[in-house]
């Protein structure tokens, strides 16, 4: 029998969006929030106006990476590096990966639905804002 699981909404993702501003906006990090259904179509996206242009695309390649590997990219930043499994990963494919902390899948009753990529800040940061604003999601 198969397991019917509800999609990542539109007002799911907005309060993505501001759980995350809010997170980055308490430690003063101007970002750029994207939120991909999990078709890895744009959901939601917000860039602060004080955020660094390369955010928006940074934000965006990270909740790309989350969702196609199904893992937070924080987590992979070591698998690329010149010893590592996934070192031609990057290039091998013309997909707009990014290995750089900030990017989380989002799962329901144990299915991928969709992912939150965070960019602006340092990649601590911008993984701990995606971090806190998951959480808030799922409370």
């Amino acid at each position: 029998m198969a397991t019917t699981v509800t999609p990542l909404t539109t007002a799911e993702a907005e309060r993505l969006i501001v759980a995350a501003r809010t997170a980055a906006d308490a430690a003063g990090v101007p970002v750029s929030v994207t939120v991909l259904d999990a078709g890895g179509h744009l959901l939601a996206f917000r860039r602060d106006e004080r955020a660094v242009l390369i955010s928006g695309e940074t934000s965006t390649r990270k909740a790309y990476t989350a969702l196609q590997l199904n893992a937070p990219t924080a987590d992979l930043v070591d698998l690329v590096k010149p010893d590592g499994p996934f070192h031609s990963l990057p290039t091998a494919l013309d997909k707009p990966l990014l290995f750089i902390a900030g990017g989380l899948p989002i799962h329901r009753d144990g299915h991928l639905i969709g992912a939150l990529g965070l960019g602006g800040g340092a990649p601590e940061q911008d993984h701990s804002f995606a971090t806190a604003a998951l959480e808030e999601l799922t409370r």
